[in-house]
C-alpha cells in the first residue's frame, strides 16, 4: 500500500510524501496509476493515494470471505465452534445442547444463539472465540462483569460482542467495494503485518467498550451511545503517530 499526503505525514514506516502536487479539489482522481482521495483531517485538507500490495489484497479478500460467511446451525464445523466457545467460557460446566436456556448465561438473547449471528455472521463467533482463547483472563473478567460499579441492567455480553464485530466492519469500511477512509487504509497496512489484526482489534474494542461503560455508569438503554464513543476512541488511537500495529494502541494494555 502506498500513501501520499500534501501535509506532514505520520506513520513513517508506511506513509510518504507525494512527489507530484495535486490539488484537493475533486474528491477522487488518478495519480501515477493510484486511486487518490481528498479528505479533511485535523482542520486541513489532505490527499491519500492507495494501491494494495498482493499480500494486502490477499488478506483483505480472506477477511471479506469471513465476513460474508453466515452462521449455519446445520454445519458441523459451525456447531463445533459454538461448543468451543461455550467450553472456553465455562470449562467446568456441561453444555446440554446447542439450543438451551444455558446460553442466556453468556448473554445471548434467547435459548438459540444462532439467531443472534444474523447481524454479523460467523465471524462474530470467531471473534468471541479468538478473544476467549487468546486473552482468557480479560475475557473471563468481562463475561463475569468483574470490577467497577455495575449497572442493575447490564449489557448482555455475547450480544454485545456481535454488535462490536458489526461496528468494526462499518468503521473500517470493509463491506464497501473500495473504501475511502484513512482509518481503513491504516488498518490494511496493519493487516499486512499481522493476519489477525481484525481479531486483535476486536479484543481491544471490547475492553474499551467495557471501560467506557463503567466510566459513563451506563445502563442497557445507553449501549448504542457507548458503542459510538468506543468507535471514536478506536479511530483516535489508530491514527496516532506512534501506532503502527494493534499492539501499539494505548488501550491494548487493557487486555492485560
Amino acid at each position: 500500500m502506498q500513501f501520499c499526503s500534501i501535509h506532514a505525514v505520520k506513520k513513517q514506516n508506511f506513509l510518504s510524501f507525494c512527489a507530484d502536487d495535486a490539488t484537493c479539489g475533486a474528491p477522487t482522481w488518478i495519480a501515477k496509476g493510484l486511486t487518490c482521495y481528498c479528505f479533511k483531517r485535523k482542520g486541513s485538507y489532505e490527499r491519500i493515494c492507495i494501491t494494495l500490495t498482493p499480500l494486502q489484497e490477499q488478506r483483505l479478500n480472506r477477511l471479506k470471505h469471513r465476513m460474508k460467511t453466515y452462521f449455519d446451525p446445520s454445519r458441523s464445523d459451525h456447531q463445533e465452534a459454538l461448543k468451543a466457545l461455550w467450553y472456553a467460557t465455562y470449562p467446568d460446566q456441561q453444555l446440554h445442547g446447542l439450543i438451551s436456556e444455558q446460553w442466556k448465561e453468556m448473554g445471548w438473547q434467547g435459548r438459540d444463539p444462532s439467531t443472534d449471528f444474523r447481524g454479523a455472521g460467523f465471524i462474530s463467533l470467531e471473534n468471541l472465540l479468538f478473544f476467549a482463547k487468546t486473552f482468557s483472563t480479560s475475557f473471563q473478567h468481562l463475561v463475569k462483569k468483574q470490577g467497577g460499579k455495575r449497572a442493575t441492567w447490564e449489557y448482555p455480553f455475547a450480544a454485545a460482542g456481535v454488535n462490536i464485530t458489526f461496528m468494526l466492519i462499518q468503521m473500517l469500511d470493509l463491506d464497501a467495494p473500495k473504501g475511502r477512509s484513512f482509518v481503513r487504509a491504516v488498518f490494511l497496512q496493519m493487516l499486512s503485518e499481522n493476519e489477525w489484526a481484525f481479531d486483535l482489534l476486536y479484543c481491544v474494542a471490547f475492553v474499551i467498550m467495557d471501560k467506557q461503560w463503567l466510566e459513563k455508569n451506563a445502563s442497557y438503554m445507553e449501549f448504542n451511545n457507548v458503542l459510538k464513543s468506543t468507535r471514536a476512541q478506536l479511530e483516535k488511537e489508530l491514527l496516532m503517530e506512534e501506532v503502527l500495529g494493534i499492539e501499539d494502541m494505548p488501550s491494548f494494555d487493557l487486555l492485560f
